[in-house]
């Protein structure tokens, strides 16, 4: 959990300042996704694309609830 101060200074960063601070975190962890055996970093992948697929359902779910039926 993030402090209030931390949560403070996020909000008050510009997209520009938020995008670098993304990529800054990001740098050299692709790596670390790669690293192990092949079945390891398939089920890495396979593990990504289950978070992904589950977080795009909820986001079709939330707008589908939002939409005025006639």
């Amino acid at each position: 959990m993030l402090s209030p101060e931390t949560l403070e200074s996020y909000r008050r960063m510009t997209p520009g300042e938020r995008l670098r601070l993304t990529i800054r975190l990001m740098q050299g962890l692709d790596g670390a996704l790669l690293t192990g055996t092949p079945e390891h970093v398939n089920r890495k992948f396979e593990l990504l694309r289950l978070e992904n697929d589950h977080r795009n359902q909820n986001m079709l779910t939330a707008i589908a609830r939002t939409k005025v039926v006639k």
